[in-house]
């Protein structure tokens, strides 16, 4: 999971009440999702950026296979460009030193600033000078407060939240044939990114497969208590066919609470990928599949956006990545997808 701030959560929950037919991903104020594959700077610009001498900081909120890929990703795109990367911080979780990282890197006056802001109302002040001074501002799946598409910045970049849910949902009705009891174990805080991807699942669930029901749901915030919930919830439901896991972290404490059990055949389904989760699933264990989102292509498109507002062309306000499903049969590839680097060797061996 790569985004810890509260934001949109009613545009998240209208979700659980559409039919897959039509729901998609929305932005934070509803705005239309746009294709990363879209935004693209032509080569005839190339050379007037590279003619500009540019330069670009990049300010995350951790460190992870996630951001290192997102990283990777903004990094090549800004080599073709001509762009240096100056800086790369991470306040691991820290809003206050955020704020101060982003007085670090301003202080190097790049022409470009990608980040993942921490709190909105602390980010707002704290990206003030960048909007002041010309700075080119993209997002990585959410916006300080206030701030305005194509005034403040460049674009918000972001999974394709709906269909990480929807291939959750879609993957272990496979693995099921269609038919089953199924456990719901949701993110149980108003957090953009997992409510839209949890409530993807839940309404594919309920409209595309009549044979599967819905049978426990439980909401969970600390990752911690995932085998506690896990070990309730099989105590009540013994005969579960599957259960969705909002993230990999808290899915490893449901795999354990199954192996505990000595619960060969209950199913998992989870997003973001996970060595022990993807380990346990390429050994024909509890896990049937783990939907994950192009990191390397997230901070591509976020390059990409900003080296189109040096330019001074607008890129669309929201855009999304795709989303994949890595199973047994495609490990490789969905790491080489996703992360851009080989599997763990755990994985091919």
């Amino acid at each position: 999971m790569h985004l810890i701030t509260k934001t949109a959560f009613a545009a998240a929950v209208s979700l659980a009440l559409t039919g897959t037919s039509w729901a998609q991903t929305i932005g934070p104020s509803g705005e239309t999702a746009t294709p990363s594959a879209e935004v693209v700077v032509a080569d005839s610009d190339i050379a007037t950026l590279k003619a500009g001498n540019h330069t670009a900081a990049l300010v995350w909120h951790d460190q992870s296979d996630f951001v290192s890929a997102v990283s990777a990703g903004a990094t090549d795109e800004f080599a073709r460009f001509g762009i240096e990367v100056v800086a790369t911080t991470n306040a691991a979780f820290d809003t206050a030193k955020q704020r101060s990282d982003i007085e670090t890197v301003l202080a190097k006056e790049p022409s470009i600033v990608l980040a993942l802001p921490l709190d909105p109302v602390a980010s707002a002040a704290a990206f003030k000078e960048a909007t002041e001074t010309g700075v080119q501002l993209v997002f990585l799946s959410n916006v300080p407060a206030g701030y305005e598409h194509g005034t403040h910045y460049a674009s918000i970049v972001t999974d394709d939240l709906f269909q990480m849910g929807k291939q959750a949902a879609d993957a272990l009705a496979a693995d099921l044939g269609g038919k089953g009891k199924v456990g719901w174990i949701f993110h149980d805080a108003t957090y953009y990114v997992t409510n839209q991807r949890d409530n993807a699942f839940k309404t594919t669930i309920e409209n595309d497969y009549p044979e599967m029901e819905i049978v426990a749901t439980a909401g969970i915030s600390d990752p911690a208590r995932a085998e506690e919930i896990a070990n309730a919830m099989l105590l009540k439901h013994p005969d579960l066919a599957g259960v969705y896991v909002t993230w990999a972290g808290p899915a490893e404490g449901v795999l354990s609470a199954l192996r505990s059990n000595g619960n060969k055949s209950t199913k998992i389904v989870t997003l973001d990928l996970s060595e022990p989760i993807a380990l346990d699933m390429v050994r024909g264990g509890n896990v049937s599949a783990i939907v994950a989102d192009e990191a390397y292509e997230l901070g591509r498109a976020m390059a990409a956006s900003a080296a189109r507002g040096l330019l001074g062309q607008d890129s669309p306000a929201f855009v999304v990545a795709p989303a994949i499903t890595v199973n047994a049969d495609n490990v490789q590839e969905g790491w080489q997808t996703s992360l851009h680097r080989d599997a763990p060797k755990s994985l091919t061996q």
